[in-house]
């Protein structure tokens, strides 16, 4: 198998069960934030050191190849998807929230604005965080399109940029409150 199509030379990419759309199409924008707040949480997970840390990071991960998946499928063409796969439902956000108490009871916030820096691990937490911020802002716009088709999509990516956030603060649970707001170096 090539790794290289061509289809695509003419500016336009497949989606997921048929169709094809201009690469600057607002659901190719979501998909593409969304790849990327995968791939920055892939780089949290290599720098990571914290076993707990690393599975919570790629059990998200695979949850966030759904999410693409979902925005990949246009919405004529969604109960394939729904044939084919198992969509984000409720309980996978039931499930970032009793991730996210859990962690937040081993950790303690700092009373001042956390500037990030303080480790590889959680910079590349709050970038990955950042960029499903990003991913988030495309979903808004493609559901006030009437382009989503599972509503519990933008509750998922909420839910998991605030997990990505209290994970990155779990990440320095141990470093001094100075390193976590940047008044030392």
């Amino acid at each position: 198998m090539r790794i290289y199509t061509r289809s695509g030379d003419d500016g336009t990419t497949g989606l997921l069960f048929g169709g094809r759309v201009p690469k600057t199409h607002p659901r190719c924008e979501a998909y593409g934030e969304a790849d990327l707040a995968v791939s920055a949480m892939g780089l949290a997970r290599a720098f990571s050191n914290d076993r707990r840390v690393k599975e919570i990071l790629l059990l998200t991960q695979r949850e966030m190849f759904t999410v693409e998946s979902e925005l990949a499928t246009d919405d004529e063409n969604y109960h394939l998807f729904t044939n084919t796969f198992h969509a984000i439902s409720g309980e996978n956000v039931a499930h970032l929230e009793r991730l996210i108490d859990e962690l937040k009871e081993e950790v303690e916030l700092p009373p001042k604005f956390i500037i990030p820096g303080a480790s590889p691990a959680s910079s590349a937490l709050d970038l990955a965080r950042t960029a499903l911020r990003g991913a988030e802002r495309r979903m808004v716009a493609l559901e006030e399109q009437g382009m989503v088709s599972n509503p519990e999509l933008l509750r998922y990516v909420n839910r998991l940029s605030d997990l990505l956030f209290i994970l990155a603060r779990y990440e320095d649970r141990e470093l001094p409150v100075e390193a976590v707001t940047g008044t030392r170096i």
